[in-house]
């Protein structure tokens, strides 16, 4: 008598392109999901099953939906339309959801969108509201910045001879595999509400990331440091992003780098090289 196996979830990972989504992709599959990715653009990838979804617009939605036994929600828009994307769109997705019978949405947010008044941060907030005020099951998991974040701001100032930063904001990176493996935990469980948050390994200053990754890059540039008023800035400042007693992850700053750029630490910056934080 053949024995019947039990049926692989058909997930959807929305935001599948991006930095976050690309690490999920691999670890749901790996832990049994049939995973579906979604992209407005899907890249020429035949390891998945991919399908084109505009959250903006609402393009794609319900039929990218329509077999899903669980949502990965993790789409955002943080340099783009993030009313239109975070929080028109996954309202959208919610009720699509919830017409189809998914058995369980997850939503990837923000260490701190609660605190910090930042408009994209706000659009975040009002996006998990509505998750959390719909009739889909869900799970929300918060998660500090990633590694890879920190590296494309401070890369973006590379090239000039002198770095102006805000060298007294507090953040807590972490490495976004280990952050994909938290979401990964929670979808493969029943929906959890508000899930425990997910932080790195260390609390840093701007300053303390700056120099690290000067020093990783080769570099001999003076950094500035850049007072920035208002009650966004102050909030950063005052470790509003961070969640020091969470410290899920254990990949630090300082060896993301080094494997980022191949290098080791502990030699001496120059003393030339800095200005006064």
């Amino acid at each position: 008598m053949a024995v019947e196996l039990p049926r692989m979830p058909r997930t959807l990972l929305t935001g599948a392109t991006g930095r976050l989504g690309q690490a999920l992709r691999p670890r749901l599959r790996d832990a049994g999901h049939d995973v579906v990715p979604a992209s407005r653009s899907p890249p020429d990838d035949g390891d998945f099953e991919w399908v084109t979804l505009d959250l903006a617009d609402g393009t794609g939605i319900e039929a990218a939906v329509a077999d899903a036994d669980v949502v990965v929600h993790a789409a955002t828009a943080p340099t783009g339309d993030h009313e239109a994307v975070d929080v028109r769109g996954t309202e959208r997705l919610l009720d699509t959801a919830v017409d189809a019978g998914v058995s369980h949405f997850v939503y990837v947010s923000i260490v701190g969108i609660g605190e910090i008044p930042y408009s994209y941060y706000r659009h975040k907030l009002a996006a998990e509201r509505a998750v959390a005020s719909s009739d889909a099951p869900w799970t929300v998991v918060r998660a500090t910045q990633f590694h890879g974040f920190v590296d494309d701001f401070l890369r973006s100032v590379a090239r000039l001879p002198v770095w102006p930063l805000p060298t007294a904001f507090r953040v807590q990176p972490v490495d976004v595999r280990e952050v994909a493996a938290a979401v990964v935990d929670r979808a493969d469980g029943e929906a959890a509400g508000r899930a425990p948050v997910v932080g790195g390994p260390e609390v840093l200053t701007g300053g303390e990331l700056a120099r690290a990754y000067r020093e990783a890059r080769g570099l001999r540039r003076p950094i500035v440091r850049v007072p920035i008023p208002g009650d966004t800035a102050a909030a950063f400042r005052a470790g509003r992003a961070t969640c020091p007693d969470r410290t899920v992850g254990t990949v630090t700053w300082e060896e993301w780098l080094a494997e980022r750029y191949g290098t080791e630490f502990g030699g001496a910056v120059p003393a030339a090289a800095e200005t006064p934080l």
